[in-house]
């Protein structure tokens, strides 16, 4: 028994209340009398030690930390009332997996194949989050991760998925065209090495040595031109950085497709880097055999080989 959580009626009365800073006003809305809300918040309060309401003559007004108090429980009473209605829309259809992801990689490369998934398991529903930080399973609502990094996280059982492929330098035609290149960018390895290196370079904020080990690898180290321009902390806002002209940016080929086949994006200079780390699917031990993560690592899996064969 958890005994330092208040009684959840206390706390549905108390959010109500709050929302409305008027005890009449709450006390119709849960059908209650007025008499029964102000005695379950002078409860609460009593049982908290702390005053949420300051009670002005005919009026109440929310305390510091009573403003503070009413917004985590509004959060978390709604956060009950989602997985309720969820775990009730899901009864007798399926299993739900809850699942944490890097956010290019999803929308570059899953969601467009989760229909596949759909197909073969439509008794299994994806909920995708994003998270580009590692976390602990036991302080989230995740079943499982889908990352980047070099290894499975401890405390996980899960497996390699496919490693990243080149990363090659891109920018927009547009900035090679603006630097007197002419337009030969497009058909890639337009400049030389000392010409791009000369052109802004973008960073991404979660590999900020990117460009450091790409220019370690041409010969250019200690170069400090390696570490100026701008730095984003998604790949999309560094791919639309990169196609809006702002500079060249180093990114994976497997997530610019699109990209390269319309020519939004090119490849000025045909210097790819690559490197052990890949996308891994990671889940603790209590979900890592359960049958419908199990079914969703197996193909994952199964479309693999589709990925290599596209970098």
């Amino acid at each position: 028994m958890r005994k330092g959580i208040p009684n959840l009626v206390a706390l549905q009365i108390f959010e109500a209340a709050a929302r409305h800073e008027s005890f009449t006003r709450a006390a119709n809305e849960l059908s209650l009398t007025q008499s029964a809300v102000c005695r379950q918040v002078a409860g609460l309060e009593s049982r908290l030690g702390v005053a949420l309401f300051l009670r002005i003559k005919k009026r109440i007004v929310l305390t510091v930390h009573g403003r503070d108090y009413a917004a985590l429980v509004r959060k978390n009473l709604d956060r009950i009332e989602r997985d309720t209605l969820e775990l009730m829309a899901q009864r007798g259809v399926g299993r739900i997996l809850e699942i944490a992801v890097v956010p290019t990689l999803a929308s570059q490369w899953l969601i467009p194949r989760l229909p596949q998934f759909r197909a073969l398991r439509p008794d299994i529903t994806v909920n995708l989050s994003i998270r580009t930080e590692p976390f602990l399973f036991s302080d989230s609502p995740f079943d499982a991760a889908l990352y980047f990094g070099d290894s499975v996280w401890p405390g996980t059982q899960g497996k390699l998925l496919f490693r990243e492929g080149n990363v090659v330098p891109v920018c927009s035609p547009s900035l090679l065209d603006g630097n007197g290149n002419g337009n030969g960018s497009a058909a890639g390895s337009s400049i030389s090495l000392e010409q791009l290196v000369d052109l802004p370079l973008l960073h991404l904020s979660t590999r900020p040595d990117a460009w450091r080990t790409w220019f370690r690898l041409n010969a250019l180290e200690h170069d400090v031109r390696a570490v100026r321009g701008a730095r984003y902390e998604l790949f999309t806002m560094l791919t639309s950085a990169a196609q809006a002209g702002l500079g060249v940016a180093l990114l994976p080929e497997i997530l610019l497709a699109d990209e390269l086949s319309s020519g939004r994006l090119v490849v000025p200079l045909n210097k790819p880097m690559s490197g052990k780390s890949g996308y891994y699917l990671v889940a603790p031990d209590e979900i890592a055999h359960d049958e419908p993560f199990v079914a969703l690592s197996d193909w994952l899996s199964s479309i693999v080989p589709q990925v290599e064969a596209e970098v």
